[in-house]
């Protein structure tokens, strides 16, 4: 069931959240060498550095520049690199993760008669992209067919995304997964079908914006511009209390612990999740703040 210009159907969450950031960035600038993606540097009571944050894009177009040398020295100093997702290059595996878990609890409705009348439209138009047969768009659960949909409406690649790179930078024993694959799918799964169905118009309506919000975000993440990224992201799918709670804040808490408690065991980790993490009073600068540690945006 590979959806679309044979693409692979799986991305870590942030790519739903603002529907790819990159996706409307096709022509991308050279970046100032003022302004970078965000990045910070947490540090414990005597000023040490502990730790790095860093919020990634998960797909971009070609040549987009994004590495800035504050943070090739965390890449240096950092003893291993924390990610969602380890096992992004193995394609063929998380096909078929994604192939299992699309269709182990049969929807009893036709794919199109579970979205709403106002986006069907949208759905007309992202189905004929793909060569994938009716049959198999109908046979997902919604939730499935809502993330094979938002790949369908990318036009960056998985191949630049900037933890793929990261992994790229660190040995297989120097990298440490916050949920995997499996977990990330599973979020989804355990989704009530109204829930479900929710997220599934939602990537609809943000697929339906266009190309200027999308654009924005990407430009707002190559510039640093958290503000901007924060007030972009507050609409769509996440203005929804419970699939803002599912989706970013409830994973948050729980990637904070999981961080805390890596710096606790004395190593310095670099976390590169996805931007949309970082951001507000429930992104993982304010909650490790609130765990008791100086976190500093890097200049």
């Amino acid at each position: 069931m590979t959806v679309g210009r044979g693409r692979m159907v799986v991305c870590p969450l942030l790519a739903l959240l603002a529907l790819l950031l990159a996706a409307g960035c096709s022509k991308p600038k050279p970046r100032d060498p003022q302004q970078h993606p965000a990045m910070w540097v947490v540090q414990d009571a005597s000023g040490a550095a502990v730790g790095w944050l860093f919020g990634t894009v998960h797909a971009l177009p070609d040549a987009v520049e994004w590495r800035f040398p504050a943070l090739d020295r965390a890449v240096e100093q950092a003893d291993f690199l924390v990610v969602e997702i380890a096992g992004l290059a193995n394609g063929a595996a998380l096909q078929n993760l994604f192939q299992r878990m699309a269709v182990d609890e049969p929807p009893n409705q036709p794919l199109g008669e579970r979205i709403d009348p106002a986006m069907r439209a949208v759905y007309g138009r992202l189905r004929g992209q793909s060569a994938t047969p009716d049959a198999e768009f109908d046979a997902m659960e919604s939730w499935a067919a809502a993330l094979a949909l938002a790949q369908l409406a990318q036009t960056g690649d998985s191949g630049n995304g900037v933890d793929r790179a990261l992994l790229a930078d660190f040995d297989a024993g120097s990298v440490v997964e916050l949920e995997g694959a499996v977990r990330q799918f599973e979020i989804f799964d355990t989704l009530p079908e109204d829930e479900q169905r929710r997220f599934l118009n939602a990537v609809l309506a943000e697929a339906a914006t266009g190309e200027q919000t999308s654009g924005n975000l990407a430009k707002a993440w190559q510039r640093g511009d958290v503000a901007a990224m924060r007030r972009i992201t507050g609409g769509g799918m996440l203005a929804d209390p419970a699939l803002r709670e599912t989706l970013l804040d409830r994973r948050n808490r729980a990637w904070a612990a999981s961080i805390t408690q890596l710096i606790a065991a004395g190593k310095r980790p670099l976390v590169a999740v996805g931007a949309g993490h970082m951001l507000g009073p429930q992104g993982l600068p304010a909650l490790l703040r609130d765990a008791g540690y100086t976190v500093a945006r890097v200049p």
